[in-house]
This record gives C-alpha cells, sequence and structure tokens, in this order.
C-alpha cells in the first residue's frame, strides 16, 4: 500500500501532492499538511472547549511550558491559554516593578459564592502565597462598600472572575460584579475560573468575557487552578506546588 509523503513533502503545492503516490488522484490534496496540523485555535474560543490530548515534548497540539512557569512545576498549559495568559503576565510583570505593594489579584465573585466557592478559591490561593483582595475580607464594617472595591482594583495586579451559575444570574442585572467585570475587561488584567457551568453559558451573557481563554474546574481541580494562578502572578516567590 502506498504510503502518504506528507511529512516529507509537506503537500505545500498541487504538484507534491499530485507526486505523492498515496494522494495523486484526489480532487483535494489538503494543502499545508492538513493531515498532520496541529489544532487552531481563536481569541473567541476558550481553551477548553477544544484542549488537546497532552503530550510532554511541548508540541503544538500538546502541553507547553510558559516561561513564568519553573521547571518543577506539575502544572500543565495548552498553547491558547499561554498565549492570552502572557499578555496578563506582562501586565502583572509592570505593575509588580511600579508597585510592589498592589495586591496580586483582585477576586471578582458573586455575592451567592462568596461564603462557598469564593471563599475556597481565596483559601487555596492565599495557602499558595498570593496576596487577595477579597471583599468579604478586605471591606470593614461601616466602610462605603462600592468605594472599596474601587480602590481594591485599583491596587490590584491581576484580576480573576469565578465564572459560576450564580455570577450568570447576576450579571444581567447591572450589580456589583458586572461593575468589577467591566473595569477588568478594560484592561489585560482577567482571569475567568469556569466553576460548574461552561463557556457556551457564559458566551450568552458576556461574550467578551467569554473570548478570553482561562482556566476551568472541568479540566483542573480548583488546587490546580489555584497553583497556576500563583505560577501566573508570582515575580519574586516560589510557589509550593
Amino acid at each position: 500500500m502506498s504510503r502518504c509523503t506528507a511529512p516529507v513533502e509537506g503537500h505545500r503545492s498541487s504538484s507534491a501532492a499530485a507526486n505523492c503516490p498515496a494522494c495523486r488522484g484526489r480532487r483535494s490534496y489538503g494543502y499545508g499538511r492538513s493531515s498532520y496540523s496541529a489544532p487552531s485555535y481563536s481569541n473567541s474560543v476558550p481553551a477548553h472547549q477544544s484542549r488537546p490530548s497532552v503530550s510532554s515534548g511541548g508540541s503544538p497540539g500538546g502541553s507547553v511550558r510558559p516561561r513564568w512557569s519553573s521547571g518543577s512545576s506539575s502544572v500543565n498549559y495548552t498553547p491558547a491559554q499561554v498565549r492570552d495568559l502572557d499578555k496578563v503576565r506582562a501586565q502583572v510583570e509592570l505593575r509588580a516593578q511600579a508597585h510592589p505593594e498592589f495586591f496580586d489579584v483582585f477576586l471578582c465573585h458573586a455575592w451567592d459564592d462568596r461564603r462557598g466557592t469564593a471563599k475556597q478559591l481565596c483559601d487555596l490561593l492565599k495557602a499558595k502565597g498570593v496576596t487577595v483582595w477579597f471583599s468579604e475580607e478586605n471591606i470593614g464594617l461601616g466602610v462605603p462598600f462600592m468605594r472599596a472595591i474601587d480602590k481594591g482594583l485599583a491596587k490590584s495586579r491581576a484580576g480573576i472572575v469565578l465564572v459560576t451559575p450564580a455570577l450568570l444570574k447576576r450579571l444581567p442585572t447591572g450589580g456589583v460584579a458586572d461593575k468589577e467585570l467591566s473595569e477588568l475587561l478594560a484592561r489585560d488584567l482577567l482571569i475567568p475560573i469556569v466553576h460548574e457551568t461552561t463557556y457556551m453559558a457564559l458566551r450568552e451573557e458576556s461574550p467578551l468575557l467569554a473570548s478570553r481563554n482561562g482556566l476551568d474546574t472541568a479540566d483542573d481541580s480548583m488546587e490546580d487552578i489555584a497553583i497556576e494562578i500563583a505560577e501566573l502572578v508570582n515575580v519574586t516567590r516560589t510557589v509550593d506546588a
């Protein structure tokens, strides 16, 4: 049986495909190594929706090691995640240099999640050495709520949006979470974390947020996600994975 020569010749032209003993005579040759190309990602499709199988070689279709991840790290990233998260990392580095006193992350969440999932994520992040601005802990009694949130946003290097069914219900009402999200979306400081819902459901409420590649508890545990966030925002500390 004739074997395709695409790995050698690449089928980059009609003549290359015509000379291939396996492909000659076909109506469509799939120029550009269509049989061997890596998955194609776009900003409009979050990484987890078409997450490829993980490979240890760092190939375009598997996992890769971002520049901010330590060699001993136990977590994996897709190429699409690295591409989008690198924008956040660049802003984190700039803001860390200019404002070392800032919080590492601002945690945006639905009011209903403040004592559940949001608190769990906050505790996991702090256990990894991440400083978190969290409304349940950083707004004192008698402090104007919206003004405190405004200051928290201004004094954080990056923002996490915990996307849950509760948040999706809150966004259409234009509440506090919606205002926080609007501010974070205006800059490359945003990391969506999808939990117990889907990017498809998120797209119905916020297409702009859904276009950002983030993290998903359907793919990784909340603890692993905390490690990934810690690696991303860690500029001077060592993350205990």
